[in-house]
């Protein structure tokens, strides 16, 4: 017997999911699912075997100011203090691969409608210092400071 038509509407509704302290969650936000659709992109480009500089470069080129200029000054940073790594984008993030992992990536604050930017490390970077270390900074602007900082963490990153 076929399902009549209210049962078959019932049944395609969305479920809403409920976590262990019996609050409904709403699910991704459209952020984070335009994130999971970049990753997914730019794993097939990476089969393709497609340039990670250009999709890097495109990236930037989509952020608003001021940034684009950030992001633009970190690359040649990295590119300076570690011409090893290779330059892609990890879920439509600028970001630096060694051996094809993630060592660090920069995401601008407009992603994800964040406060501030922020230059991040993956666990294959090697800042590890004791039991406890930091592993992203908050970027509001890049000074002469904040850039000898940063090409010694990306240093120490790869080493």
């Amino acid at each position: 017997m076929a399902p009549t038509k209210a049962a078959t509407t019932s049944t395609q509704k969305s479920a809403k999911r409920t976590s262990a302290n019996g609050k409904t969650s709403k699910g991704f936000t459209d952020e984070e699912k335009a994130a999971m659709r970049e990753r997914a992109r730019e794993l097939k480009a990476e089969a393709a075997k497609a340039d990670g500089e250009t999709e890097l470069l495109a990236a930037i080129a989509k952020m608003q100011e001021p940034e684009r200029a950030i992001a633009k000054k970190l690359h040649a940073l990295i590119k300076a203090a570690a011409p090893a790594l290779a330059p892609k984008t990890w879920y439509g993030m600028p970001a630096y691969a060694k051996d094809g992992n993630i060592i660090c990536f920069f995401q601008n604050a407009g992603k994800f409608k964040a406060r501030y930017q922020t230059l991040g490390f993956s666990d294959k970077a090697k800042l590890d210092d004791g039991a406890m270390w930091p592993n992203s900074y908050a970027l509001m602007k890049l000074t002469a400071a904040e850039e000898a900082k940063i090409t010694a963490l990306v240093k120490k990153a790869v080493r």
